[in-house]
């Protein structure tokens, strides 16, 4: 067998005169009269052979002509200029090799389709026949540079926490069942008959069980596990980086996370990232309407509803008229809200602006009024300006200060949403970030190198209503602490009747948001026992369903447990990041599709009653596909 001297990325014009050995696929073949030339494969590049019937045997030049797209050659050869043009595209592309042997490895079939990336994403094949033929898939140039980009996050995720004194620890897959917030993946226990195990949502309660235990500074790569239904960016299956700390406060651990963020850009993407900015909750709610706004536009929210009260359209005043004396962020609270689109009486037709319509109804808004703002005309305000379609003639009165509200100009459209502040909020933060790509304001899809716009997002409210069952729920998870400042008036709420108090309790959790994707998500974490008794009891545990459920970590915090705080970062989201990927299956070697399938294996597929009986089960159902 010939053994490769070189890999197909390698060689340049020094190389030159030297006798080499190179092994990979055949990426393309040519044949030209006396000439074939050959471009050969591996994860490092591309190189060009020439077989050339002057110096090649006539055995040769016959194998040569019947190779193919996908065969495994190595070959045996000296490098010279490139005869004809160079290609600049590759940075082999000064040199070729002039092969004198050849040796066929492997003979492929013919494959379902080539990995080639081509010059645009609608020239792959599509997605399931890739996924079925993921092996395929993964040699395309594109995917092993993602694979490689995925390496280098790890290679500097661990330099980084080594060098700040973080211990890496493995955490068990096979876990106990608890309410984390998602629905959890469970596996049936054959020594203990009716008992079950359960895939860890995340390694939460043993990263705060190592802190109890000394540890002080955790991390570690791992994988996590929520039967979720997936998206472009979540799939049931994931990678974290996952990270603790003791004896620290909620600024010593964001210090330490951003500086890991700049570490991290400088050595994957050679980008000098400066401080963060941070913004609390309830501004990014405002302002964005949405808790992991997108800051690389503008389409800000405002709130207008004192300057709708002075209207007759009667759509506000309904609006308004729901809870008017609820506190300005409660949720039931009636409000009128605006976003300013410049330019959007050019770009927004009225069939796109009847479409958001039609859209915020999925978020339980009735609909978007519109007004579109010119130049002159009679009843013009001071500032020269006039509305025209949607709803302008109720605006008439106040006309002169929505202008100043929003700082409108000729060519502008502005958008309404009148609702509970829940509603309202919620519908315009989504209807904002599809009007940015309706109008052009974000990066074409798979542009790779930023902007990278980061941002802490601080403050959040500890809990919340849930909307279906009316229910408190933690916003984060039930381990996150109230903030230092908020913690005596958790402690002295009546869980039975202070609902004022326990809605405005905020907590000391903290998101990192790029590009209004959440990255990474955590929280200074309860260390009292107290008051973590006190937090189930008011998300409905009974004492008896708590020391169920979470005995060990009661059982620790009651033997002297340190101050701790930590945080998760999504790393297949980071490789979203600086790949460009839009979705999350292209950054994972081996996903799974939209519903939860694994194509290449089949999984997940049945298993035998003979495998059922050994682990006390009974099937109830055929499996599925």
């Amino acid at each position: 067998m010939i053994k490769r001297t070189h890999t197909c990325g390698e060689l340049r014009e020094s190389h030159i005169s030297q006798t080499v050995a190179l092994s990979g696929w055949v990426n393309a073949y040519r044949g030209y009269g006396g000439l074939t030339f050959i471009d050969i494969r591996d994860r490092y590049g591309l190189t060009q052979l020439v077989f050339d019937k002057e110096d090649c045997s006539a055995e040769l030049m016959e194998l040569a002509s019947r190779l193919r797209n996908e065969d495994v050659i190595a070959v045996r050869g000296v490098v010279r200029l490139r005869a004809g043009a160079p290609n600049p595209k590759l940075p082999t592309g000064q040199v070729e090799v002039v092969v004198r042997e050849l040796e066929l490895i492997n003979k492929t079939d013919n494959p379902p389709f080539l990995p080639d990336d081509g010059p645009a994403a609608e020239n792959l094949a599509n997605e399931e026949l890739r996924l079925k033929h993921r092996y395929i898939d993964l040699r395309r140039p594109r995917m092993q540079h993602i694979l490689g980009i995925r390496h280098k996050v790890y290679q500097t995720t661990r330099r980084y926490f080594d060098e700040n004194g973080f211990l890496e620890v493995e955490t068990p897959i096979l876990y106990k069942s608890t309410p984390e917030g998602a629905r959890e993946f469970v596996v049936p226990c054959r020594n203990v008959p009716g008992s079950f195990y359960a895939l860890p949502q995340s390694p939460q309660l043993f990263k705060q069980i190592l802190m109890i235990s000394g540890c002080d500074r955790y991390m570690q790569i791992c994988r996590c596990f929520r039967d979720e239904d997936p998206r472009n960016d979540r799939q049931a299956e994931f990678t974290q980086i996952d990270l603790e700390m003791a004896f620290v406060q909620r600024e010593d651990i964001m210090s330490m996370m951003e500086g890991f963020i700049r570490r991290l850009w400088k050595d994957i993407a050679n980008t000098d990232i400066p401080p963060i900015t941070r913004i609390g909750y309830r501004e990014a709610m405002e302002r964005y309407g949405i808790d992991r706004p997108d800051t690389r536009y503008g389409l800000e929210i405002t709130d207008i509803s004192e300057i709708a009260r002075k209207t007759d359209f009667r759509v506000f005043q309904d609006a308004l008229a729901q809870h008017p004396d609820a506190r300005p962020y409660f949720s039931k609270k009636g409000v009128v809200k605006a976003i300013r689109v410049p330019g959007g009486a050019e770009k927004l037709t009225r069939k796109i602006t009847d479409g958001y319509s039609e859209f915020v109804k999925t978020f339980g808004a009735g609909g978007v009024p519109t007004v579109k703002v010119v130049s002159g005309g009679a009843g013009a305000s001071p500032a020269g300006l006039a509305f025209e379609t949607g709803i302008a003639k109720f605006l008439e009165p106040v006309k002169a200060e929505l202008v100043a509200a929003l700082g409108l100009e000729p060519g502008d459209t502005v958008l309404f949403a009148a609702d509970t502040y829940a509603v309202a909020t919620k519908a315009l933060g989504e209807l904002r970030q599809k009007v940015a790509r309706d109008i052009g304001l974000l990066p074409k899809p798979g542009c790779e190198g930023g902007p990278w716009n980061f941002l802490w997002v601080v403050d959040f409210p500890m809990f919340e209503r849930n909307k279906d069952s009316g229910k408190w729920v933690a916003l984060h998870h039930p381990f996150t602490a109230p903030r230092e400042d908020q913690q005596d008036a958790f402690v002295a709420a009546d869980l039975s009747s202070d609902d004022e108090t326990i809605e405005s309790i905020v907590s000391a959790g903290y998101d990192i948001v790029l590009n209004g994707q959440e990255i990474a998500g955590g929280s200074v974490r309860i260390h009292n026992r107290d008051v973590q008794a006190k937090v189930f009891q008011l998300l409905g545990m009974t004492p008896e369903q708590a020391r169920e459920k979470f005995s060990f970590l009661l059982e620790a915090l009651s033997y002297g447990a340190p101050p701790h705080a930590g945080i998760a970062f999504g790393l297949d989201r980071l490789i979203m990041n600086f790949v460009g990927a839009e979705s999350i299956r292209d950054v994972i070697a081996f996903p799974k599709t939209m519903i939860g399938q694994d194509l290449m294996t089949r999984a997940p597929s049945g298993v035998t009653e003979a495998q059922l009986k050994e682990l006390h089960l009974v099937s109830t159902a055929a499996p599925q596909g």
